[in-house]
């Protein structure tokens, strides 16, 4: 589009700022362009926020999309200086977390799928995979969470030492093992079964059992202990 036909919100009628129209009409009324507008607050001369959202969105084809973006992304992105990537980055973040809030207020797991609802929102845009473990105690309720490694899941990464020394050193009763597939296909590997089997052994010698191991893979999850692969 040639320059001269952007304008700047101010340039806009009232009816068709994004803030005036969330005040008149209520957030749910927007789309999603104006909301991040209202994010991003100002764009440059010739290239108001409203541009600068709706570039992103045809970028990225969606805010689920956008939202696996971090700081350092944002930031490279035209328009977006370091205010407005810190602002992005933190409404993500804090939209990821209220997805998850359900799972905070468990007593306890009952399920794989309560552990799935709570990492599926956190873990399905991932582009990298990422092992954790989950620590519980005797009552079989979650008090940490441990990340691993980060990167391609091999043997190397994913050593026995690593995944059970907190264990140890926090006196866990049992740990769920969980890591995400950017994928998308929630199929465990091979190597996937090999580690997993390869971390029972170990704890059985240890004395902290392994409840599960879930992959993540965009909104779906496969389960060791549904699939009775432990």
């Amino acid at each position: 589009m040639p320059e001269n036909n952007h304008r700047t919100i101010k340039e806009l009628s009232k009816d068709d700022r994004p803030r005036e129209r969330l005040q008149k009409f209520g957030a749910s009324n927007l789309s999603d362009s104006e909301l991040l507008a209202i994010l991003i607050r100002s764009g440059s001369k010739g290239y108001s926020a409203i541009d600068i959202s709706r570039d992103l969105i045809e970028k990225y084809s969606s805010l689920s999309n956008l939202s696996s973006c971090d700081y350092s992304e944002f930031k490279k992105f035209k328009g977006l200086a370091e205010t407005k990537a810190v602002t992005l980055a933190a409404a993500f973040e804090i939209g990821k977390r209220i997805q998850s809030e359900p799972y905070v207020l468990l007593t306890k797991i009952q399920k794989p799928q309560d552990i799935a609802n709570y990492f599926i929102p956190k873990l399905r845009n991932e582009k990298v995979e990422t092992f954790r473990t989950l620590l519980l105690n005797s009552s079989n309720k979650i008090f940490r969470e441990i990340i691993v490694s980060q990167g391609l899941l091999n043997v190397s990464l994913v050593h026995p030492r690593e995944v059970f020394k907190t264990a140890i050193s926090e006196s866990a009763a049992n740990i769920i093992l969980l890591h995400n597939h950017p994928s998308g296909n929630p199929e465990p590997s091979k190597e996937d079964i090999h580690i997993t089997k390869q971390l029972v052994d170990a704890g059985k010698i240890i004395g902290i059992g392994i409840y599960d191991h879930i992959i993540i893979a965009g909104n779906d999850y496969r389960s060791f202990a549904e699939m009775r692969l432990l």
